[in-house]
């Protein structure tokens, strides 16, 4: 049985926008005018507003061989998502723009809108507009998502403390794991396409990479315990990347432990079973999406009782530079050797 293709060319521009929106109902008070106009229109009402863009290019940041389009779409809003929650913001809206060849159909892009409209539905978020076009080289993805925040409880890169401790959400490595796993099983399947993927039961490390969670629930938390933390990032290019980026612009150095890098029992096994290093996927595997902030050290009794929250370490004078030490006791440079745009 053939499944049905509907060319896009059936609808039109102004068809396929609203083909593809038509489910997206309003969840904030402060989006006036969503999408079917010239612009969307918003009033935040006394908040200030938080703005920040994704682009995503296949080939570049996904590979369609192995990432299903529904959870291509969750992960191009979470991502963004990410970013408005990096600055101590809540995220209200999104555009979406996308740029595809013939080779997609109107089914392939209703996957694709599903997990936009799974990932807003869960974060109250709203489709304010977008743009669509043809791409004569693969699939573009640009997102940009805006967010409201109290006048200036906003929380930047630059302003760590020395003595500040320094903490990540979640765990880390699992997304460059599931990366690694997928991208072998691609090179088997491209030398034998008869051989069927083997993904090894690792569900954890693939979904790390495939499906990755934007932490609001920690923003919530800090919220509901009076917590600021005194600079913030999210952990996209490795946490030794970021972690430079927090000394850089806060013109600090940084102490980091080893034996404090949360990593999940799933990715140290994944690890292992690859003759990879736990400690090295950590800090330098990308795309966790999970957030790294300083914090003073009378807040450290707030975050104790959160599993979900690791200290890994504490920001240092400058002149002692950014280093990390081993469960060893061995003292070294941190080097940021996290995922480069610009070094494919």
């Amino acid at each position: 049985m053939m499944e049905e293709r509907t060319e896009i060319a059936d609808l039109g521009e102004f068809g396929l926008i609203e083909h593809l929106t038509k489910n997206f109902e309003i969840h904030n008070v402060s989006t006036v005018l969503g999408v079917g106009d010239d612009a969307a229109v918003i009033d935040h009402f006394g908040k200030q507003t938080v703005i920040s863009t994704d682009l995503l290019l296949e080939g570049i940041h996904f590979d369609l061989m192995y990432t299903p389009l529904k959870h291509l779409g969750y992960k191009a809003v979470m991502v963004n998502l990410s970013d408005i929650y990096a600055m101590n913001a809540t995220p209200t809206q999104i555009t979406v723009s996308i740029g595809i060849s013939n080779r997609i159909s109107i089914e392939a892009l209703n996957e694709f809108y599903e997990g936009i409209y799974i990932a807003c539905e869960k974060h109250g978020v709203d489709l304010v507009g977008g743009d669509t076009t043809t791409s004569q080289k693969g699939f573009i993805i640009s997102v940009t998502a805006i967010g409201e925040v109290t006048p200036d409880k906003f929380v930047k890169r630059s302003t760590a403390q020395k003595g500040d401790l320094i903490c990540v959400s979640g765990d880390l490595g699992g997304a460059f794991l599931g990366l690694t796993l997928m991208e072998r099983e691609k090179g088997i399947y491209l030398e034998n396409p008869k051989v069927q993927p083997d993904l090894e039961n690792e569900s954890y490390i693939v979904g790390r990479l495939l499906k990755p969670e934007a932490r609001k629930e920690v923003i919530d938390f800090f919220e509901q315990n009076d917590i600021v933390p005194t600079a913030m990032m999210d952990v996209s290019d490795g946490v030794s990347s970021e972690v430079m980026h927090l000394c850089k612009q806060s013109n600090l150095g940084c102490r980091i432990y080893e034996d404090k890098l949360p990593i999940s029992d799933e990715s140290r096994q994944a690890a292992y079973k690859f003759g990879l290093d736990p400690t090295v996927c950590a800090l330098n595997g990308g795309e966790d999406y999970e957030l790294i902030f300083t914090l003073k050290q009378e807040d450290h009794d707030k975050i104790t009782l959160n599993e979900e929250i690791s200290v890994i370490g504490y920001m240092t004078e400058l002149e002692e530079g950014s280093k990390i030490i081993t469960k060893g006791g061995n003292t070294f440079n941190i080097t940021a050797q996290g995922w480069n745009a610009f070094k494919q």
